[in-house]
């Protein structure tokens, strides 16, 4: 593919055609975005949480305290820090103040449990663990991971500013573990005192970031300072934010979107970011109203639980003006539903771990096409300096139009995976990303995402893609989510099956929506067979996980 494709001149003709990453006009890492932000704007807002509000200047301070502690305790450049928070200001703090100590943060799902989080803490190698009182209790307590250190705790109510506490906090207690040292106690201690000057070039890796899993033993993407500052620079470009925005963290600070659409985009520009502690919808609905966010990038399973949170009907989001989603497919009927509810349009991100947030995106201001064949909503176009290119099994590019893999390569594509070579050089050659996701270009340049290639389903020797499918059940007006898989069959090898889930007060039998779908597509795509659920089992960033559908199913009908 050339540089001649229509979506450039479209889409870029106002945008400078280099985001610069060093050296003049840019940064050497993320840590230095953040320094010139506290220079110009040290008394701007940077985190609202349940109340309390935090400077530019303030986090700055604390964070300079927390990282003091770090150094004390023995951390040095290249060390790892383990992070596992809810979406809580200590979060930012503990980022920044492990960078300013020249170390390397290993985000941590809240979710996890003991097995898991020993696998992150030792894979990495991370020496000390920042996490909740409650998390320490219920999960760290029963740990014992090789080469962990350290464990600092906090809680989740140390900076409420409010006297009355919102219902997601309203089961929360203090309870100080013994044998850990207490994050704000430490920041008390050092404050105003200053840790060694460290140097951070765009090769040093800032976050360790664990894949989901879902398709095997995740891996440790190295996501460079180069790469953070790269995507951060390119959502602000991508969505015109500016000091006057604000943004709602509705995606878990853990997970590649988090960290880079919320919490270093916030740092770029500067802007506040609205916390919460955790996703609930009344809250989240609660949160819009009262700090006015203009802008975030959510799970579509994020703004299908708003839609249908009871009290969602009178409430006023109209500050939302720059709305976008991704990690999961969208179904072109929730997006206008959205539209038509709350006044603002979904636009569509598509992105993995690997590349640091986005490679792709709908313009700001530009709705998405749908795909008439397979009625699949765009993806959008590659961002800045961003080369994608659509190639089949023998790494051939494919023409126009035509379904491949997604190969991607970019300032923004990681280095490679901690200490897994032969899986770097298999997904990674020369920095060109195999993402495994399946789809095509059309002739304007808009990108459609078909599936991931290991969900593909070969019936009687056709080949079915989940995502067409799901698509079509998400018309039906009774349907609130679907997921299919491949089933074995003796006679077709494999068949097509449905999990779905209603939306609140509808139902439908399983005759009619499989006669809806055989309506709709060709004979060898329909389900025979549908399976109703309460919800689908999902990953905490809304992926539907398909794989434990297809490990609870043996047969179809």
């Amino acid at each position: 593919m050339t540089d001649e494709r229509p979506w450039l001149a479209r889409y870029r003709a106002e945008t400078p055609s280099d985001i610069p990453v060093s050296g003049e006009g840019g940064f050497e890492s993320a840590l230095a975005m953040f320094r010139a932000s506290v220079v110009a704007h040290p008394d701007a807002a940077l985190i609202h949480y349940v109340g309390t509000t935090m400077s530019v200047a303030e986090v700055d301070r604390a964070s300079d305290a927390l990282a003091v502690a770090l150094v004390a305790d023995g951390v040095v450049p290249g060390d790892r820090v383990a992070v596992y928070l809810q979406n809580v200001p200590q979060y930012v703090l503990t980022v920044l103040a492990t960078w300013k100590a020249g170390g390397i943060v290993v985000p941590v799902n809240p979710m996890n449990k003991e097995r898991e989080l020993t696998y992150a803490i030792e894979d990495s190698g991370a020496s000390v663990l920042v996490t909740l009182e409650a998390l320490y209790r219920d999960v760290v307590s029963k740990v014992d991971a090789a080469g962990l250190r350290s464990v600092i705790t906090t809680s989740e109510l140390d900076l409420v500013g409010d006297d009355t506490l919102p219902s997601i906090l309203a089961g929360s207690v203090r309870n100080r573990p013994a044998d850990t040292a207490d994050l704000l106690e430490l920041v008390a201690a050092h404050d105003g005192e200053r840790p060694p000057p460290v140097t951070l070039g765009l090769d040093d890796v800032a976050f360790l970031t664990y894949t989901s899993g879902t398709t095997g033993v995740p891996k440790g993407a190295m996501n460079t300072h180069g790469n953070v500052v790269f995507n951060a620079e390119a959502y602000r470009r991508w969505m015109s934010l500016t000091p006057d925005d604000i943004v709602l963290g509705i995606a878990p600070l853990f997970h590649i979107t988090g960290l880079i659409a919320h919490l270093t985009v916030s740092l770029l520009v500067p802007m506040p970011l609205v916390l919460g502690f955790r996703f609930e919808p009344a809250n989240v609905l609660d949160l819009i109203e009262r700090y006015r966010p203009t802008f975030t990038v959510g799970a579509i399973t994020a703004f299908t639980a708003l839609m249908n949170e009871p009290s969602w009907g009178g409430r006023d989001l109209t500050s939302l003006t720059k709305v976008y989603s991704g990690g999961a497919p969208i179904a072109p009927s929730t997006v206008e539903r959205f539209q038509r509810e709350a006044g603002a349009y979904i636009h569509n991100i598509y992105g993995l771990t690997e590349t640091t947030s986005p490679s792709h995106g709908v313009p700001m201001g530009a709705v998405a096409p749908v795909d008439p064949n397979s009625g699949a909503l765009s993806v959008g176009v590659p961002i800045f300096n961003t080369l994608v290119t659509v190639v089949d099994e023998d790494g051939k590019e494919v023409p126009v139009g035509e379904v491949g893999e997604f190969v991607t390569s970019g300032p923004q594509v990681v280095a490679g995976y901690w200490n897994k070579p032969d899986e770097t050089e298999h997904a990674l050659p020369d920095r060109h990303l195999h993402t495994g996701d399946v789809g095509f270009m059309d002739a304007d340049g808009w990108f459609y995402l078909v599936d991931r290639k290991k969900d593909m389903i070969i019936a009687s020797g056709y080949k079915v893609w989940p995502r067409e499918v799901e698509n079509v059940l998400y018309q039906h007006p009774a349907v609130h989510e679907a997921a299919v898989v491949g089933v074995a069959d003796e006679y077709r090898g494999e068949t097509v099956k449905a999990f779905v889930s209603f939306r609140p007060g509808e139902q439908a039998t399983e005759a009619e929506l499989i006669a809806f779908c055989k309506e709709r597509m060709a004979a060898y795509k329909y389900p025979r067979a549908i399976e109703f659920v309460d919800e689908l089992p999902k990953t905490v960033t809304g992926k539907i996980l398909h794989r434990e559908l297809r490990a609870g199913v043996t047969g179809a009908s």
